[in-house]
């Protein structure tokens, strides 16, 4: 009985044993961890995430690396660019790490690794420009510091996927500075371009100026050459009544004679009576002119309402009553 206790013990004893090798030699490796072998304290292998196996009491689990991407917080730092302006920035840093094996054996404290490299590269960056060019190019500055830490740390199995400036602070007085000369610039380009407007309407101003005299210079020629052209017309008509008047003397026509006269005399008296004023004309004439004026009017008028044989009209108008009768005087013979 005795002997059986002690069989059941030992075999209590190896189940436990056994037991504690099994897990002693199971790992499970949590997601976005990496655990480092190592067998009699050398590196053997790389445990991925899951259940994974070594080799009890002899493997051991060095290093667990986080290989998620980590953010650094780069403290503020002053920073002299090449115009001798002094600035304070402070930026950030995203890492991860690819190599579990490269990050835990090749730095140590890599954290720290990490930040130092990256506050020198961003004095020595940001310092190689002017003031400026500091404050208008982040990018360039960021894509730069990005270029030159990445490839300070690839030894160490570390990629930096972005570096990103957070702030720059100039001193108050070169804030104050600035802001004066930024002023000062856009009052410069306001009257640069009110002055620019200025010219700009004078122009115009001027065009239209120009325009519009040449168009009454051109509206004055054309009334000149239609008046002109009009005076020509009437002159041609006159010089063609006269012509036929000529004419008509030449050939010993009486009738035209009388017309003529007629129409001058008759033209002169409107013109005297469609005059606006009150007045009086004072026109000396002999009897005989007017008495063969009239007869002259007469005879046109015989020729014009027709007549007999015997040389009297037809319809003759009577005669005004403030034109005398005038009696031819007597032959010899009557008498």
């Amino acid at each position: 009985m005795a002997a059986l206790t002690g069989f059941s013990i030992t075999i209590i004893i190896l189940a436990v044993l056994i037991l504690l090798t099994l897990f002693a030699g199971i790992k499970t490796v949590p997601q976005g961890y990496g655990y480092t072998v190592e067998r009699f304290g050398r590196y053997t292998r790389t445990l991925t995430p899951g259940l994974n196996l070594i080799v009890p009491f002899i493997d051991r689990i060095g290093k667990r690396i986080n290989i998620m991407e980590q953010v650094l917080d780069v403290p503020e730092q002053e920073v002299i660019t090449r115009d001798n302006a002094s600035v304070e920035a402070d930026a950030v840093c995203f890492y991860q790490i690819l190599n579990p094996a490269s990050a835990a054996y090749q730095v140590a404290h890599l954290e720290m690794a990490v930040l130092n490299l990256t506050m020198t590269n961003i004095r020595s960056v940001m310092g190689s420009m002017d003031l400026d060019e500091l404050l208008s190019n982040r990018d360039s500055i960021n894509e730069r510091l990005l270029r030159v830490v990445d490839l300070a740390v690839e030894p160490w199995g570390v990629k930096v996927t972005r570096i990103e400036i957070k702030d720059i602070r100039p001193p108050a007085d070169l804030v104050e500075a600035m802001g004066r000369q930024m002023k000062a610039e856009r009052e410069k380009r306001a009257q640069i371009l009110d002055a620019e407007g200025h010219r700009a309407a004078q122009i115009l101003r001027a065009e239209g100026s120009k325009q519009s005299a040449i168009l009454e210079a051109e509206g004055e020629r054309e009334a000149a050459y239609r008046e002109a052209e009009a005076r020509e017309r009437l002159a041609e008509a006159e010089a063609n009544a006269t012509r036929s008047v000529s004419t008509a003397i030449a050939e010993g026509d009486v009738t035209a004679i009388n017309y003529f006269v007629a129409q001058k005399y008759t033209e002169a008296m409107a013109a005297i009576g469609t005059s606006t004023n009150s007045k009086i004309v004072l026109m000396p004439m002999e009897a005989s002119s007017l008495i063969g004026s009239l007869g002259g009017i007469g005879q046109i008028a015989k020729e014009v309402f027709g007549g007999d044989d015997d040389g009297r009209a037809a319809a003759t108008p009577p005669a005004p009553r403030s034109t005398p009768s005038v009696r031819p005087p007597r032959s010899s013979k009557e008498s």
